[in-house]
């Protein structure tokens, strides 16, 4: 059993415990975007492969308190490093420190790395260590005099789900898309439309979460090089996701941008998914668009900030107002960091979450439609 880390955005933890629930996994705490919960092998696969909102799922090796090298060197010393890596693994130490007596980042890497090959070196007799083999991202970090060890299993951020080969400019993170419509009352039987849709995000991560296709199905972790996990817990926990997929329900999936180049980048990451045929991508301003579904669900990223001068910002943001004024019984959901939507749209927000996308502050504002008639 292995003390596992979900890391996130901040904000989003709530949705990242819930669905490490939904695993059948149990959280013990969650601290800043750190989302700590215990798990064994085939855990870790699961988490990787079906964590919508998470960006890495970390292996916690070792808490000690270290306000000294020597304290950290012998910490990180007594860990099994043998178990861990080989010979030639390519390990990497990152580092972090804040509020510690040991503020150098670089040297407490150094100190680290040194441990570390002192104990490999009880085993391998040679005084150079190739790093040649897979890569184990390892990070030291420091709080308070207290050092935490962590093993990333994931390697690449979880928000690489492998169908987004191109992008637009100012892309969503699809661990932020995910968490946006985890957010909202979206469902599969409910109509969808994102009016700016860029590249695409926003409407494939509803799309994976309609159909339930879990979004690491199609992508490696580093994790299945460890020695010490089985790359056979990997191929089950493939396929326990894939048996829940749905792809017999009718979904009702539109997305628009006035961008032709942002719609055919669209297309082009859907056609990698192999469902062209589950989202209807259109060039059309939004301004012009005929929106006739009853109980949909609206949720959008507008340009904002440097993407528009001042005044396109609000004309903008005022005939988006206007265009979804008698939309009563559609749920509207925006994600932005421009603060005036509400006089804009001269409605007040039923629900306004705070959001980092990246290092900008936005706010994810939600306003409610009636709910459908049963």
């Amino acid at each position: 059993m292995y003390e596992l880390i979900a890391t996130s955005s901040f904000g989003l933890e709530a949705i990242v415990k819930r669905e490490l629930n939904d695993l059948g996994l149990e959280v013990t705490k969650t601290d800043n975007g750190h989302i700590y919960f215990n798990g064994d092998a085939i855990d870790i696969a699961r988490a990787n492969i079906n964590l919508r909102c998470a960006d890495r799922v970390l292996i916690n090796l070792k808490s000690f308190k270290a306000e000294s090298f020597e304290e950290l060197f012998d910490g990180i010393y007594e860990l099994p490093w043998n178990d861990i890596l080989d010979e030639d693994s390519n390990f990497i130490v990152e580092g972090r420190s804040h509020k510690s007596n040991l503020f150098s980042i670089s040297d407490c890497q150094r100190i680290t790395e040194k441990a570390i090959i002192k104990k490999l070196q009880m085993k391998h007799d040679i005084s150079r260590f190739t790093k040649s083999s897979h890569r184990h991202r390892l990070e030291i970090s420091l709080l308070n005099d207290i050092a935490s060890i962590t093993l990333d299993t994931s390697g690449d951020s979880l928000h690489k789900r492998g169908y987004r080969d191109k992008q637009g400019a100012a892309p969503l993170k699809e661990t932020m898309a995910a968490a946006l419509v985890k957010l909202s009352f979206y469902n599969k039987d409910r109509p969808f439309f994102d009016p700016f849709c860029g590249s695409g995000t926003i409407p494939i991560e509803a799309l994976l979460i309609a159909r339930n296709i879990a979004p690491g199905l199609d992508r490696d972790f580093d994790s299945m090089n460890f020695k010490f996990i089985d790359a056979d817990l990997f191929k089950k926990a493939r396929m326990e996701a894939m048996e829940k997929i749905d792809y017999k329900s009718k979904v009702y999936i539109d997305a628009s941008d006035i961008s032709h180049k942002s719609i055919a980048i669209a297309k082009y990451n859907l056609e990698n998914l192999g469902l062209s045929d589950d989202i209807r991508f259109f060039v059309k301003d939004f301004r012009d668009v005929d929106i006739k579904n009853n109980y949909g669900v609206m949720i959008t990223n507008p340009p904002y900030g440097k993407r528009l001068e001042e005044d396109n910002l609000r004309s903008l943001y005022s005939d988006f107002g206007k265009k979804i004024k008698n939309l009563d019984t559609w749920s509207i959901y925006v994600l932005t960091s421009y603060e005036e939507i509400e006089r804009d749209f001269s409605r007040k927000a039923d629900k306004n979450r705070k959001l980092y996308n990246g290092s900008l502050k936005t706010y994810y504002y939600q306003f409610y439609g009636k709910k459908p008639e049963k």
